[in-house]
């Protein structure tokens, strides 16, 4: 553990603190290609910092408007999901008041909802459907809330209709109203969004199959807080986590959310029971 405070304090937060927040605020407002660059080093730094090995199976879709759709276990998702792909996430607002965490999301242009209020989910509707209109890369946590990771919960459908939106053409047509509302304005809809089912699974721990048990340490149980758990997570071994990119989902105009939302799950589901049960070819490719 002192070792991993060592390069939290001499190599983290420096290289956070003097390189990635006054560089990657310059290349956001700019909207320059390689902003994604400083965020990915930071996520490969976190796993280091936590001791998180990521293993991929499959590829994420690249250069085509995607949104993928995931399960969530605990924060260290972000990490593992952030160091290998190139990718913005939704969030809920609350992430964007938490101190230093939520001026970071946001520089890595994450999409906050408030999912209490009907005006902010059209804006993020919205803003969701102008970012796969420009052919960036989406996260949705589908299962609206994180578990222990011994099954996986129902996905909600109601953010995977927004990405239909960005099929739409002329998404926002008018100027004064992008700006008010916070998004960009794009000319022209997207000609075609595709769906990843991404499955995320806690294999191993310090080499050996996680239990049950484990998974109870592994995961945020929200009866700690967050510094309780970042403590935890400090103290523990070597994790293994593997994601799985399954094959993506042309999302047409008129398709059912639900029944797109539906299959998702079902993907997610089989594919986190057969890597939790081992009896998956890994075929997989180290991060």
């Amino acid at each position: 553990m002192i070792l991993r405070l060592l390069f939290l304090i001499f190599i983290i937060l420096p290289f956070t603190l003097l390189i990635v927040i006054p560089v990657q605020f310059i290349l956001t407002r700019l909207n320059l290609p390689f902003w994604n660059i400083l965020p990915k080093i930071l996520y490969r730094m976190g796993c280091i910092l936590f001791g998180i090995k990521v293993n991929v199976i499959g590829e994420l879709v690249k250069d085509k408007p995607v949104l993928l759709v995931a399960n969530h276990i605990s924060w260290a998702d972000i990490l593992a999901l952030g160091s290998v792909a190139n990718i913005s996430f939704i969030a809920k607002s609350e992430i964007k008041k938490w101190p230093l965490i939520g001026f970071l999301a946001s520089l890595q242009k994450t999409i906050f909802v408030e999912r209490s209020r009907k005006k902010d989910s059209k804006r993020a509707s919205n803003e969701m459907a102008n970012r796969l209109a420009s052919g960036n890369a989406l996260v949705l946590f589908a299962e609206g809330g994180s578990d222990i990771g011994a099954h996986i919960l129902p996905f909600r459908s109601a953010l995977v209709g927004a990405a239909q939106n960005a099929m739409n053409a002329s998404v926002v047509k008018n100027a004064s109203i992008a700006k008010s509302e916070g998004i960009e304005k794009n000319k022209s809809g997207a000609k075609q969004i595709l769906i990843q089912p991404v499955t995320i699974a806690y294999i191993k721990l310090q080499g050996l199959q996680v239990s049950r048990g484990d998974r109870m340490q592994l995961a945020w149980n929200r009866s700690n807080s967050a510094l309780q758990n970042i403590k935890q997570v400090l103290r523990r071994s070597v994790c293994e986590i593997t994601i799985s990119f399954a094959e993506p989902i042309v999302l047409g105009k008129d398709e059912n959310r639900k029944i797109i939302t539906k299959k998702c799950h079902a993907i997610v589901r089989k594919t986190h029971n057969e890597l939790t049960r081992g009896s998956l070819n890994l075929a997989k490719n180290k991060a």
